[in-house]
């Protein structure tokens, strides 16, 4: 739960550090620009379904490869749309010393005006050497805030599964 908090709140400070370096350079309404970065990934994940059941921790190391579309549009309108998706990020675990590779893509969209719109749709696999020990991490996230700040509508559907 604190990773997926986390990694919502590097996206949304990612987010408005590039809309105010773009308003900083002068963007005029109604532009559209694309930003493609590429960030080093060192992490630990826990897979619960790994080491026989008992589980153990994976040290990962990679990329992730992000490109943001931003969109601002004639009636005051900004909209984010993002990819994510892991480049070579592989790794070990800890106690068993298994191989495992990181899979998946996160698809992200943001619109605000008077309120804000944000959806995620993410899914993510650690693949692992032999039976059992495949971890796959899936969330459909919505939210919508109104004009006057109340939150009208509130989705987050979480799994994990081991295969």
């Amino acid at each position: 739960m604190l990773r997926r908090l986390g990694s919502r709140w590097v996206r949304k400070v990612a987010i408005l550090l590039t809309l105010v370096m773009i308003l900083l350079v002068g963007v005029a309404p109604a532009l559209a620009s694309a930003i493609s970065t590429k960030i080093p990934i060192d992490l630990l994940v826990f897979v619960p379904c790994a080491n026989g059941g008992a589980g153990e921790i994976v040290e990962l190391t990679g990329t992730l490869n992000d490109v943001f579309n931003l969109t601002f549009d004639n009636a005051g309108g900004i909209h984010v749309k993002g990819h994510d998706n892991p480049q070579g990020i592989s790794g070990v675990g800890l106690t068993t010393g298994t191989k495992y590779q990181g899979t998946g893509v996160t698809q992200f969209e943001f619109n605000a005006k008077f309120g804000i719109e944000e959806t995620d749709i993410n899914n993510f696999r650690m693949i692992g050497q032999g039976p059992g020990n495949n971890l796959l991490v899936h969330e459909n996230f919505h939210v919508t805030v109104n004009a006057n700040g109340t939150l009208t509508v509130f989705h987050d559907n979480f799994s994990i599964e081991c295969k």
